[in-house]
């Protein structure tokens, strides 16, 4: 599961980077989607620290959901914003949404994978 994740990783930041590095479209401003990136597991784990085990569905939880969300929708309106304003082209924007769809199914997938609880899980990382 570790090498699939990784793998797919690898591909999404390679659609990132060709959106940016491509002689056609050679504008690097997409590249401040690594930023939605890195902060979108934040409030997860900030929910998962202050969890009680007890209630169904506690508020915290479910902030964490809408701020992972707003992180998400951020991360895929960006470049289409930036292709909206002409900083960069929309072939650059198409590439930038394909790594995102697969980076954040790749980080879905890798809470899915490894968040369960048990011995072998990101929490002893």
């Amino acid at each position: 599961a570790l090498v699939g994740l990784s793998f797919s990783g690898a591909i999404g930041l390679t659609f990132l980077m060709l959106g940016c590095a491509l002689e056609y479209y050679g504008v690097y401003w997409p590249l401040f989607v690594l930023i939605f990136y890195f902060i979108c597991p934040i409030p997860h784990f900030i929910a998962k620290r202050s969890d009680d085990s007890d209630a169904a569905s506690s508020a915290c939880r479910e902030l964490a959901y809408f701020f992972t969300t707003g992180i998400v929708v951020s991360a895929f309106g960006f470049p289409i914003i930036l292709a909206r304003v002409e900083a960069i082209k929309w072939g650059a924007c198409g590439l930038v949404l394909a790594g995102n769809a697969v980076i954040f199914l790749t980080i879905l997938g890798f809470f899915l994978v490894f968040g369960r609880g048990d011995d072998f899980s990101w929490e002893q990382w």
